[in-house]
């Protein structure tokens, strides 16, 4: 028997719809999603930002910072899972690394030993080398400070990986960079794909009341992952083929080799001013060469986009959060610049003698700046479902 329904077609006992296809959409409410290409700057500048010190202090509030930003802005999506699995890297990193200290030993001197170990006799073609003895607190501290710094580093790009959208990100390059884009971003997205494979499969195996850990559930797990990535890659390159992935239009013979020249010569040129800005004596040549390297690359990428017949459907626009959010993570990277400058001491606390560090304020406000992103960002789209509410009788 049909139910009843009311002079607005709608089933009798059931809540009326709102005109217009039910509730607001979740992109409706939160905004336009930020351009992906702002949020790697981002992470980049903090990663910046923690090259120039060794404070622990400061190094685990950027740490901190990033994991905010990351919690509240990251999208509900198989590739915003890869933070967590950075975050485990950089825990390796710093465990890997005071293990080798450990048995390798460290040429900090020390005085506070924490143990003795064996130590083996080595020829005399490996001086410089050995094989245990004494492992001092001195030791510990500098190997924890200096990987701290790395493990920093690869946090703050798993924050660049779990909130940038890979394919909107390569939707974003120009036209000179897609070839080389769609290949950086197949490797960008590898980590993502690879760990949403295996708990995909871990969580289906534990559903069968199969064992999921261990030796033996990873060589289990392993082998579907493989096929999974096989298939995936036989996948994408049919899909490269068929969107006409290489082709190029007719470009006269001296605009490539001008193309070739401002590229190689501007990438060269930003190269040599990076290392002028990173060294005590290019402080005078740094800023200049960057800059002319920076706007001899821009015109070879201009000029390259000529030869790339590409079109875009809906592309993201860089509006004034991009630009916040972007000046938020250089204003961290350009204080710590300064603050490395001016008082190094803060930034890189000693071990010999060993002394607890200590949290310098202003570069230490400098780092809250990177909470910008997390405040004026839309929040994460949310999936909604559509329910029929019954009315009470």
């Amino acid at each position: 028997m049909r139910p009843a329904r009311t002079a607005g077609g709608r089933a009798a006992g059931t809540a009326p719809v709102p005109r217009g296809g039910g509730a607001p959409s979740a992109r409706g409410r939160v905004g336009t999603p930020l351009h992906p290409g702002a949020w790697w700057l981002w992470a980049l500048a903090l990663g910046t930002a923690a090259t120039r010190t060794t404070n622990p202090l400061l190094l685990a509030l950027l740490i901190a910072v990033s994991a905010y930003v990351v919690v509240s802005r990251r999208p509900h999506a198989p590739w915003s899972r890869s933070y967590g699995a950075f975050v485990k890297l950089a825990l390796a990193v710093l465990v890997i690394r005071l293990l080798f200290t450990t048995v390798l030993g460290s040429p900090i001197p020390g005085t506070h030993t924490l143990l003795t170990l064996p130590e083996v006799p080595l020829p005399d073609w490996a001086q410089g080398i050995r094989l245990g003895g004494r492992v001092t607190a001195e030791g510990l501290a500098f190997a924890l400070y200096d990987a701290m710094k790395l493990a920093t580093l690869l946090i703050c790009v798993g924050a660049a990986n779990a909130l940038a959208n890979p394919s909107r990100l390569l939707k974003s390059l120009p036209g000179a960079l897609y070839e080389t884009g769609v290949a950086v971003v197949v490797a960008l997205t590898f980590a993502p794909n690879l760990i949403a494979d295996v708990q995909r499969l871990r969580a289906a195996r534990r559903l069968r009341g199969r064992p999921d850990r261990g030796v033996r559930g990873l060589l289990q797990v392993g082998l579907p992952v493989l096929e999974g990535a096989l298939e995936r890659s036989v996948a994408l390159a049919a899909a490269m083929d068929a969107r006409g992935y290489g082709r190029t239009a007719q470009v006269p013979a001296p605009v490539r080799r001008t193309t070739a020249a401002l590229t190689l010569g501007g990438l060269l040129g930003v190269c040599a001013g990076t290392y002028g800005l990173l060294t005590a004596a290019g402080g005078t040549y740094g800023i200049p060469v960057l800059l002319a390297g920076v706007a001899a690359a821009l015109a070879g990428l201009w000029l390259g986009g000529r030869r790339t017949v590409r079109t875009r459907y809906r592309p993201d626009r860089w509006d004034a959060r991009a630009w916040l959010v972007t000046a938020s993570g250089a204003t961290v990277a350009a204080l710590l610049f300064l603050a490395a400058a001016r008082d190094p001491a803060a930034l890189h606390p000693g071990v010999v003698p060993l002394v607890a560090p200590s949290l310098p304020l202003w570069p230490a406000a400098a780092v809250l700046v990177g909470l910008l992103p997390a405040f004026i960002t839309p929040a994460p789209e949310t999936t909604t479902v559509q329910t029929f509410v019954k009315e009470p009788s």
